[in-house]
């Protein structure tokens, strides 16, 4: 079955290698390039047998790959081919917990810590707001902030959270900004990792 279809593809590749050679060395008309490939072409009918029986559907393996194979292709043999783990030197101390992390990716420590955060302001946000669409702009308060009837406070709506503001969450993280951003190209960026 599988001779049937290596058969096939070499008959294939021979005849558009022989209608490329027509075409560089006579110049003929890409129309006539189809009809060159497809003129020796036998009708045959396509059903689930012919598929079936040229093997197309058999390309899978049949056996489960072992742990020690797995684990002798990702680290090689001991005796032939050995690749062992490297080092990492790309580490970094997060600056506010101290925490190691990859450059360029952000601490796992103070991940968690904001995504717990983030999971109580959306619960506080589910208890109060319900399920009202929210169509104006959402300002979180916690425990001991005031909310005054002021300008900032107009077409907003308000969430209060039953708790004190952590100290790395400031609030005005939350405000739009209003500073317009500057052309100077003075100033370049310090720290980096």
């Amino acid at each position: 079955m599988a001779s049937k279809v290596v058969a096939n593809v070499a008959a294939t590749f021979s005849k558009f290698e022989a209608a490329l050679v027509n075409i560089i060395l006579q110049k003929l008309q890409p129309g006539f390039c189809i009809t060159v490939l497809n003129s020796d072409r036998q009708s045959t009918n396509f059903s689930i047998k012919n598929i079936w029986d040229n093997g197309f559907l058999w390309a899978v393996p049949k056996h489960r790959r072992s742990l020690e194979k797995r684990l002798n292709r990702k680290f090689g043999w001991p005796k032939y081919n050995w690749k062992p783990l490297v080092p990492k030197t790309n580490l970094l101390m997060c600056r506010a917990c101290g925490h190691y992390h990859e450059s360029f990716t952000i601490c796992g420590h103070c991940y968690e810590k904001v995504k717990a955060e983030t999971l109580e302001i959306q619960k506080a946000m589910d208890q109060q707001l319900k399920l009202d669409p929210v169509k104006d702009d959402i300002v979180v308060l916690y425990e001991g902030e005031v909310h005054e009837s002021t300008q900032f406070w107009k077409n907003q709506r308000i969430v209060e959270v039953p708790k004190k503001r952590p100290s790395w969450f400031q609030q005005n993280l939350l405000e739009s900004t209003t500073q317009k951003l500057s052309d100077s190209k003075e100033i370049k960026p310090n720290d980096l990792a």
